[in-house]
């Protein structure tokens, strides 16, 4: 049984829909995931959760208990906002305290978890600081302290890094992760941002327009997109127009790429996805594309050319042209190759997803 479950939830503001349709479930001691571009609803999805805003259909229970209309104050849920909302009037005992107080709980009984979740957080002994004397990610941690300092039985959390610059934000988000999981806490985690959802979470809902499009772990939503509109949001990936060239029947899918005419095969799990003659989208990452010279009993070998190197540190991004179908490559070497050299590369058959054409 799911923790958290959202049943066919839809919100509307106005004659705008925010979100629609949608379903997820929460394990219990999970770090879920909420991905999306701007706007797609995830952080409404996350307010409903929280008991912020009332959907106008579909329920949510937590631990199979029916809670769609139970206020926010009795679901016993932390939330850390994007902006922290931490009260500037005062101090960081006052903040930390605040949901303490709701609950009636006793000065000692306050004071002793103020102390224990300042320190979970890294920032002992700053009770008697004032928020406007901290920098950004002490303010963060202030607010996680917030949130867990009433023992959540769940824990929500709103773009919480977004204002962090780069280097402190990847230092906190590890931090983070080792936090919920010492505390054994499940939570629900709202982001933009793939590199970081994939860092955290177990599990992702990838959401755009309202829906979710594709649940899974992160690797699988990776290498493995359902459908054009995940594998266009999951990172860089060369999309490739082509035309099923084998019947629904053939174990081995055989495809006809649109710019190029090059024949591509993969194995091909749901036979039925792309029918005979209908154009589709095959996607593969760069890192999958083999610049090689051996290629001997391989499948979808492709004379290239290159058109652009682009050095990034680490790797180097390398744009190849197959007479006409444009591909991306990455090398961690990319040291004696020049424009308009002539490759091979191979696309290999268990790296090629095979996308419908939406």
């Amino acid at each position: 049984m799911p923790l958290l479950s959202l049943k066919n939830l839809s919100k509307r503001f106005d004659k705008t829909p925010a979100v629609t349709d949608v379903s997820l479930d929460v394990e219990r001691g999970e770090f879920f995931g909420l991905l999306g571009p701007s706007g797609c609803g995830k952080t409404t999805t996350l307010r409903m959760i929280a008991g912020l805003e009332q959907p106008d259909s579909g329920a949510i229970s937590f631990e199979d208990i029916a809670i769609t209309n139970l206020p926010a104050e009795k679901r016993g849920f932390g939330m850390v906002f994007q902006n922290y909302a931490l009260f500037p009037h005062l101090n960081v005992l006052e903040n930390v305290a605040f949901g303490l107080r709701a609950r009636h709980k006793s000065k000692k009984e306050i004071i002793e978890r103020v102390k224990s979740a300042l320190e979970l957080v890294q920032l002992p002994g700053y009770e008697k600081r004032r928020v406007d004397e901290l920098s950004g990610g002490q303010q963060q941690r202030v607010a996680i302290a917030r949130a867990i300092a009433i023992e959540p039985a769940l824990l929500l959390f709103d773009e919480p890094l977004s204002n962090l610059d780069v280097t402190l934000r990847e230092e906190t988000r590890g931090e983070l992760r080792e936090l919920v999981t010492r505390l054994g806490l499940t939570a629900v985690y709202v982001t933009h941002d793939q590199e970081e959802a994939f860092a955290l979470c177990d599990r992702i809902s990838v959401m755009v327009g309202g829906r979710i499009l594709q649940t899974g772990r992160p690797r699988d939503l990776y290498e493995h997109p359902a459908q054009l509109s995940v594998g266009k949001f999951l990172g860089r990936n060369n999309l490739i127009r082509a035309m099923r060239l084998s019947s629904s029947k053939s174990e081995l899918g055989e495809f006809k790429t649109l710019e190029g005419g090059h024949v591509i095969r993969i194995p091909v799990a749901d036979k039925n996805l792309v029918p005979l003659n209908q154009p589709c989208i095959l996607a593969i990452r760069p890192e999958h594309v083999l610049v090689t010279n051996s290629t001997d009993k391989l499948e979808n070998v492709l004379p290239v050319t290159v058109r652009e190197i682009n050095f990034a540190g680490a790797t180097s991004s390398i744009k190849l042209d197959a007479e006409g179908l444009v591909l991306e490559a990455l090398a961690l070497d990319a040291n004696g190759l020049s424009v308009g050299d002539t490759l091979t590369v191979v696309l290999p058959p268990e790296r090629i997803a095979l996308l419908k054409n939406e």
